[in-house]
């Protein structure tokens, strides 16, 4: 016999990683669907939507140029990092440097994965809001970091959470990992949130991370600030944004991470040996997204807005009480007292099975997830009323 691991469990890095929660529930919804049961995904975060016209006709136009055919550049093309600089100048105000504080990723979690590479090492304790993204704990985890997470019911709670660890800690966070809006609470900040962040990373020497991923997701008149408005921000933060979700070009893989300077060469200096960029055509259809469909973002957020409405509307009538979020394409439910026995991950099950509807267990966005689902508004208004009615009728049972 061979010397190969049996089984990937013995390989350094992966063994670290727990097994994928959502997998079970993936794998049920995959044998409903075999056996013709219409199964309403309310699970995964995967935008419906197409992408606008515009952005795909350039795709097609630049994808038949044998110029694009070619190795891109890492970082991005200029072009592409002036273009996101222009629209943080017009959206937030923020001035930055497309040379040195801009760059482009293929798409947010290789932005996440890669800067986590880069700058964290053995032992770096690295601090997230949990219930959290898994990548936000295990890509800290995979960079050989200490994930330290902070319980988060409410903004106001994680910030004093983190206040106290500053005073108390022996060992001081290299790096402050955050999101918001936030998957999956949907937790939305302030500005000035933002600014006692800043003041916070600039006392104890910590990077801070803003993945701003719902940045354009916003509804009841709410707009997500940047991290970088505050005054200093650029001294200790980076942003990083998606054309996923304010675009619907989830599948394109096109995200950028903004701001400090020396972050982000570290940033390019990985990647220079990981990877050639996103496809050419790709980064010049993006050019086009930024540069013409901020209007198309808006219907895209109506969209969401309205989804969002049927969902907490129905889900009220069926006698499940929740709260409306302001921000992200997700609602965070507590589950119906009479299922807080049994665990998220069983109660997913349960509704899978009795209601025909998949969604994201808490459990598998951290220990502090348990006792929540999460809801993703991926299906259209009369789909997602056919969710609530049938969920109606299994919590009637």
């Amino acid at each position: 016999m061979g010397l190969m691991p049996e089984n990937t469990d013995e390989f350094y890095r992966i063994q670290k990683l727990p097994p994928y929660v959502f997998a079970v529930i993936n794998e049920m919804r995959a044998k409903a669907r075999a056996a013709q049961i219409d199964v309403i995904d309310l699970g995964m975060g995967n935008p419906d939507g197409e992408t606008p016209r515009v952005i795909v006709d350039k795709l097609v136009e630049a994808s038949r140029s044998a110029r694009n055919h070619r190795y891109s550049q890492s970082r991005g093309i200029p072009r592409l990092r002036e273009e996101i600089a222009r629209r943080y100048q017009a959206n937030y105000g923020v001035t930055l440097d497309p040379d040195k504080e801009a760059i482009v990723t293929i798409g947010a979690k290789d932005a996440l994965a890669h800067l986590l590479f880069a700058t964290v090492g053995p032992d770096d304790a690295v601090v997230s809001p949990n219930p959290a993204y898994p990548i936000h704990q295990y890509g800290v985890i995979m960079a050989e970091g200490h994930a330290c997470m902070l319980p988060m019911p409410d903004a106001a709670t994680f910030l004093d959470r983190l206040e106290d660890l500053f005073r108390s800690s022996t060992r001081k966070p290299k790096m402050l990992l955050i999101s918001f809006p936030h998957n999956p609470t949907t937790t939305c900040v302030d500005l000035d949130f933002f600014r006692q962040i800043v003041r916070l990373a600039h006392q104890h020497g910590t990077m801070v991370v803003h993945d701003f991923a719902y940045a354009d997701l916003c509804f009841d008149g709410y707009k997500a600030p940047s991290i970088l408005q505050v005054d200093g921000a650029k001294e200790v933060a980076v942003e990083i944004f998606s054309m996923s979700k304010s675009y619907n070009m989830a599948g394109w893989r096109v995200g950028f991470c903004l701001g400090n300077a020396k972050m982000i060469a570290a940033l390019a200096r990985i990647k220079s040996y990981l990877d050639y960029g996103v496809f050419q055509p790709i980064q010049i259809a993006s050019i086009i997204a930024l540069r013409e469909c901020e209007e198309e973002t808006r219907k895209i957020c109506a969209v969401y807005q309205r989804r969002r409405d049927v969902l907490v509307d129905g889900l009220v009538r069926a006698g499940w009480p929740v709260a409306s979020p302001r921000g992200s394409m997700f609602l965070w439910a507590p589950l119906p007292e009479r299922y807080r026995g049994i665990g998220s991950l069983e109660f997913s099950k349960l509704l899978l099975e009795k209601a025909q509807v998949a969604v994201s267990p808490g459990i598998g966005f951290g220990p502090l997830g348990e006792g929540h689902v999460r809801f993703a508004l991926v299906e259209n208004e009369q789909r997602i009323r056919q969710a609530t009615r049938t969920i109606g009728q299994f919590l009637k049972q």
